[in-house]
């Protein structure tokens, strides 16, 4: 079968540049959500009388059998098919004969490809969403048997204060259900139907572009038809909320490779998600989340390619829009890997050191807030009471010693209303224990964080 624009050419394309146009080698991954397209405007052309009941179904019954085929091994798209829709066109036409040339009536390869990227993303969304959940109940399950085990908490990477290691997991679900949010609202803005758009301005065919948008699924159509064949905002924002999915992938990832290092010893790596070193046999190394880390990067990659392209394309289609699927594609792939990849880790390839962890908390100056919390209680002023806390720390650094390790009498003499119970205080459970406020560590605000997640993730 000739190119479809073969006769406004005298001669053949070049077979370089023949090979540099095409994109068969990726948007073959298309293949059902073109051919679902052609059934649904097939139906419609019937329904409109643009072809009769049994030319639709002669149609019909040829793209199923290509599906069947295709399914089966005995359909390969392949070069010299330009791309997915011709190369299913052509095959059509070989099975069913010239009616198959009537399938393209009313519609463009411009608003074709933009269907079938919707349909196609719209099924990944839904997947990317389920394997958010997963990797939220992983961590929900994790949570929920670490409540009274404490983990020292960070910033700027300093010891800051002792939380309980559940709440310190439940900030990833919280990270993980903005995602999803922002998927959702992604999705309905993939979920609006292009198609009869054609290639810019519509067509003087009768058709039924709400007939289509509801046998194939969609929610809307678009209601300006230049607009329908150049929009490529749903692809960036995917990918731009995807990136955000990585980065918090990539958050958790670097606090793991922390954890399980001798430094720190706040967790280990199982056999099942570790690789050994080709040449130290003693090494154990965190490949899984190291190569999360690294596919971030990926990402991002992505997201500054499609960028580029749509900065300066006029309306409205342009071959540039070729360029949107492979990193369109590669980000599916890559971010459904790393979510996948994250869960059995999670399931499988760590075990909290306990005990290191609890050892770890009883053995710093965390707990330097809450002396100066206890002063307050005291009617001391706060920033009283914190420069008199600094001269405690100063005090113990000089000696090699921590709160724990003071006399009582010592502490009186930074302040009288130091009492016996300043041991209970600071004691790292009890400071946990007391950071009771809304959305704190304490753990019956964590208990309640829990139960809420519950509800949540059955839903």
């Amino acid at each position: 079968m000739s190119k479809v624009w073969s006769n406004r050419f005298d001669t053949s394309l070049n077979s370089f540049i023949e090979e540099f146009n095409a994109s068969i080698s990726f948007d073959k991954k298309l293949i059902f959500e073109d051919i679902d397209c052609s059934i649904a405007h097939a139906k419609m052309l019937c329904k409109t009388k643009v072809l009769s009941s049994s030319e639709s179904l002669e149609i019909i019954k040829g793209l199923e059998s290509i599906k069947k085929d295709f399914i089966e091994g005995k359909f390969t798209p392949e070069a010299p098919s330009e791309d997915i829709h011709y190369s299913i066109e052509e095959k059509l036409i070989d099975l069913i004969g010239e009616t198959g040339k009537k399938l393209h009536t009313g519609r463009s390869r411009n608003d074709q490809v933009g269907t079938d990227i919707r349909l196609w993303l719209r099924k990944k969304i839904d997947t990317i969403d389920n394997l958010l959940i997963d990797l939220q109940n992983s961590l929900f399950l994790i949570a929920e048997s670490n409540i009274y085990t404490l983990i020292p908490g960070y910033t700027h990477m300093q010891r800051a204060q002792p939380l309980s290691l559940a709440h310190h997991l439940l900030a990833y679900i919280e990270m993980f259900q903005r995602d999803r949010e922002r998927l959702k609202e992604v999705r309905v803005r993939v979920n609006t139907s292009p198609l009869g758009a054609a290639a810019l301005a519509g067509t003087k065919i009768k058709i039924d572009r709400y007939f289509t948008a509801q046998e194939l699924g969609f929610e809307n159509i678009y209601q300006n038809s230049i607009d329908a064949v150049s929009d490529r905002d749903f692809c960036i924002e995917f990918v731009s909320t995807s990136a955000l999915i990585m980065s918090h992938l990539s958050r958790i990832s670097e606090e793991i490779i922390l954890w399980v290092t001798d430094e720190f010893s706040f967790a280990k790596l199982t056999d099942k998600c570790a690789t050994g070193s080709s040449l130290m046999p003693q090494k154990k190394n965190p490949d899984v989340p190291e190569l999360i880390r690294g596919k971030t990067g990926r990402v991002y990659g992505n997201l500054q390619a499609l960028l580029t392209i749509i900065k300066g394309i006029p309306l409205s289609y342009n071959k540039d829009f070729q360029e949107d699927k492979e990193p369109l594609f590669d980000t599916v792939e890559t971010i459904s890997a790393c979510l996948k990849a994250m869960t059995i880790l999670l399931n499988e390839g760590i075990e909290f050191n306990i005990e290191k962890l609890m050892d770890t908390v009883n053995n710093d100056f965390s707990n330097a807030t809450d002396l100066a919390d206890y002063l307050v209680g005291k009617k001391v002023p706060f920033r009283k009471a914190y420069q008199i806390v600094g001269d405690i720390v100063k005090y113990c650094l000089t000696k090699d010693i921590l709160f724990k390790d003071l006399h009582l009498e010592e502490f009186q003499a930074f302040h009288s209303e130091f009492k016996e119970d300043i041991f209970e205080n600071l004691n790292p459970m009890n400071v946990v224990k007391s950071r009771n406020s809304l959305g704190g560590t304490g753990f019956d605000q964590v208990k309640l964080e829990l139960i809420k997640w519950k509800k949540k993730l059955k839903k």
